[in-house]
């Protein structure tokens, strides 16, 4: 049966693991028959022939689905409790908003909207999908009766493209390069790298070097006012007191595919201190890159990682920062790594997504 299925997004950014998933879904859809498109309420202006703006959707007939990405509180939350069609809730998390309390109050308004109006909708779709077991459960406990699990559809053949070899070359220079990817954020937990960084760096070898590749946190509120205390200040000045010198710690903020790639391949070790991860992306894109994993378990954590990688549940800085190293200069124990975190991939591959994709779609459209 070919129905329209459309999805929502409150914003649609190129390079974006939500944005780059619902593309690669439309895309699907159209594969399979179906007539689909994107409405987005702020679509990158490189995107504009890749969406539409969310005022220019139509309903259609009351077979037609909306799958709608909840992310952050947004106007797409009531459209979806009036609309009569069928309906799709793909929830992605919000992080808790205690994370942000101390730094940026508004961030923290924000968040904790976001999750109080996700319940709000819980008797307003046929199906409830989280993109992690942790996000599903979530979803239970928010009250959705209909619920499942759908994977970030994430586009493996990106990750062989060609990297930036200026990068990669100032990479290489003889230093063990501890990576993480992820928005530069209090639920990332990146002061507790800079600790393991400066462990290794006094006890273990000074020839090591963090990078920190995600988005920087903003300066301003929504309303242009400063925040009341700056993130990245806090984290500059513990670095400098951790004794970290400046070409200690690279700081790059948003980078292009190519730069992220040069990160990856020039990486010895992965580490993730994360304490909230509703998917957890960059641990797929690392694993893909075949860096060794090492990544404190917790929310979302397992759930993406399963029993690849190395995981631990206490955050010992001294002792995480050995193992960081073990991972980085035993071959056979790097080795023994990577084949677990390739096993591990299967679960994310195109393929095994659009599979499960489409069990989804169809009990959706065969009710």
């Amino acid at each position: 049966m070919k129905v329209r299925v459309d999805q929502w997004v409150p914003a649609l950014h190129r390079g974006d693991a939500i944005g780059d998933s619902t593309l690669r879904m439309r895309d699907t859809f159209r594969s399979w028959g179906h007539p689909a498109d994107v409405y987005a309420l702020s679509l990158d202006d490189n995107l504009i022939s890749e969406g539409y703006a969310f005022q220019e959707f139509r309903p259609g007939r009351t077979d037609d689905v909306v799958i709608m990405h909840y992310a952050l509180p947004s106007a797409l939350t009531p459209a979806l409790r009036e609309h009569t069609g069928r309906r799709i809730l793909i929830h992605h998390n919000i992080t808790p908003p205690e994370f942000f309390a101390e730094y940026d109050p508004e961030m923290a308004r924000i968040c904790a909207l976001g999750r109080e109006q996700l319940s709000t909708l819980a008797d307003s779709v046929d199906l409830a999908l989280g993109d992690s077991e942790f996000n599903r459960q979530e979803l239970e406990a928010n009250g959705f009766q209909r619920t499942g699990v759908l994977p970030i559809y994430l586009d493996f053949e990106r990750y062989a493209q060609q990297t930036n070899p200026t990068l990669s070359r100032m990479l290489r220079d003889g230093r063990t390069n501890l990576l993480f990817v992820g928005r530069i954020s209090p639920n990332k937990r990146p002061e507790d790298l800079i600790r393991v960084a400066a462990y290794w760096k006094h006890h273990i070898s000074p020839d090591v070097r963090l990078i920190l590749v995600g988005k920087l946190p903003r300066r301003e509120t929504g309303e242009g006012r400063p925040v009341q205390r700056h993130y990245l200040d806090g984290l500059l000045n513990l670095a400098h007191e951790e004794g970290l010198r400046e070409d200690d710690l690279l700081l790059t903020g948003h980078v292009d595919h190519a730069d992220l790639l040069a990160c990856y391949r020039t990486a010895d070790v992965f580490l993730s201190m994360s304490e909230h991860e509703g998917f957890g992306v960059p641990l797929v894109e690392a694993m893909l890159m075949n860096v060794p994993v090492l990544a404190y378990r917790t929310t979302a954590v397992g759930d993406t990682l399963g029993s690849a990688g190395v995981q631990f549940t206490e955050k010992h800085i001294p002792l995480i920062a050995e193992m960081a190293h073990e991972l980085a200069r035993d071959s056979a124990l790097r080795g023994a790594i990577r084949e677990t975190q390739g096993s591990r991939l299967e679960a994310f591959a195109p393929a095994t997504v659009e599979a499960i994709l489409s069990r989804h779609l169809a009990t959706v459209i065969s009710t």
